[in-house]
Protein backbone atom coordinates (compact mmCIF):
# COMPACT_ATOMS: atom_id res chain seq x y z
CA UNK A 1 0.00 0.00 0.00
CA UNK A 2 1.08 3.61 -1.13
CA UNK A 3 2.18 5.63 1.80
CA UNK A 4 3.83 8.34 -0.11
CA UNK A 5 2.31 10.29 -3.09
CA UNK A 6 3.84 12.09 -5.44
CA UNK A 7 2.59 14.49 -7.84
CA UNK A 8 3.49 15.61 -10.82
CA UNK A 9 1.33 18.15 -12.41
CA UNK A 10 2.01 20.23 -15.87
CA UNK A 11 0.29 20.10 -19.26
CA UNK A 12 0.66 18.34 -22.41
CA UNK A 13 3.33 19.39 -25.00
CA UNK A 14 5.05 20.72 -22.04
CA UNK A 15 9.14 20.04 -22.50
CA UNK A 16 10.15 20.66 -19.11
CA UNK A 17 6.97 18.79 -17.85
CA UNK A 18 8.47 15.45 -20.12
CA UNK A 19 11.84 16.45 -18.53
CA UNK A 20 10.08 16.19 -14.70
CA UNK A 21 8.46 12.93 -15.79
CA UNK A 22 11.54 11.35 -17.03
CA UNK A 23 13.11 12.25 -13.96
CA UNK A 24 10.40 11.26 -11.86
CA UNK A 25 10.43 7.90 -13.23
CA UNK A 26 14.11 7.55 -13.29
CA UNK A 27 14.60 8.02 -9.50
CA UNK A 28 11.63 5.54 -8.46
CA UNK A 29 13.16 2.90 -10.48
CA UNK A 30 16.44 3.36 -9.07
CA UNK A 31 14.92 3.39 -5.73
CA UNK A 32 14.51 -0.31 -3.57
CA UNK A 33 11.61 -2.02 -4.45
CA UNK A 34 10.29 -1.95 -1.15
CA UNK A 35 10.57 1.72 -1.23
CA UNK A 36 9.26 2.30 -4.35
CA UNK A 37 6.15 -0.03 -3.99
CA UNK A 38 4.98 2.65 -1.21
CA UNK A 39 5.19 5.65 -4.05
CA UNK A 40 2.30 6.61 -5.93
CA UNK A 41 2.61 8.68 -8.35
CA UNK A 42 -0.32 10.81 -9.76
CA UNK A 43 -0.32 12.81 -13.07
CA UNK A 44 -2.54 15.64 -13.34
CA UNK A 45 -2.96 18.63 -16.43
CA UNK A 46 -3.62 22.54 -15.33
CA UNK A 47 -5.56 21.99 -18.43
CA UNK A 48 -8.10 19.61 -16.48
CA UNK A 49 -8.87 21.48 -13.57
CA UNK A 50 -9.25 25.48 -13.29
CA UNK A 51 -7.55 25.62 -9.72
CA UNK A 52 -4.68 23.68 -10.63
CA UNK A 53 -4.09 26.10 -13.68
CA UNK A 54 -4.88 29.11 -11.70
CA UNK A 55 -2.10 28.26 -9.24
CA UNK A 56 0.48 26.62 -10.77
CA UNK A 57 -0.20 27.86 -14.74
CA UNK A 58 3.82 29.87 -14.22
CA UNK A 59 5.57 26.93 -12.72
CA UNK A 60 4.38 23.96 -14.00
CA UNK A 61 6.07 21.28 -13.94
CA UNK A 62 5.29 21.10 -10.05
CA UNK A 63 6.00 18.30 -8.19
CA UNK A 64 4.46 17.75 -5.00
CA UNK A 65 5.50 14.92 -2.24
CA UNK A 66 2.71 14.11 -0.12
CA UNK A 67 0.82 17.42 -0.69
CA UNK A 68 3.69 19.74 0.10
CA UNK A 69 5.80 21.27 -2.80
CA UNK A 70 8.98 19.98 -3.68
CA UNK A 71 9.59 21.70 -6.66
CA UNK A 72 8.98 23.32 -9.72
CA UNK A 73 10.32 24.33 -13.24
CA UNK A 74 13.39 22.39 -12.78
CA UNK A 75 13.41 18.39 -11.36
CA UNK A 76 16.75 17.76 -9.60
CA UNK A 77 16.89 13.96 -9.52
CA UNK A 78 19.24 14.45 -6.77
CA UNK A 79 17.10 16.61 -4.50
CA UNK A 80 14.02 14.38 -5.30
CA UNK A 81 15.89 11.25 -4.68
CA UNK A 82 17.53 12.61 -1.06
CA UNK A 83 13.58 13.73 -0.49
CA UNK A 84 12.20 10.59 -1.05
CA UNK A 85 14.48 8.32 0.18
CA UNK A 86 14.23 11.24 3.98
CA UNK A 87 10.09 10.43 3.05
CA UNK A 88 10.83 6.44 2.94
CA UNK A 89 13.13 6.63 6.65
CA UNK A 90 10.57 8.53 8.56
CA UNK A 91 8.08 5.80 7.83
Amino acid sequence: MPSTTLTLIGKPDCHLCDVAHEIVDAVVAEMPDAVAERIEIVEQSINDDPALFEKWWEKIPVVLIDGELHAHWRVSAERLREALQKKAGAQ
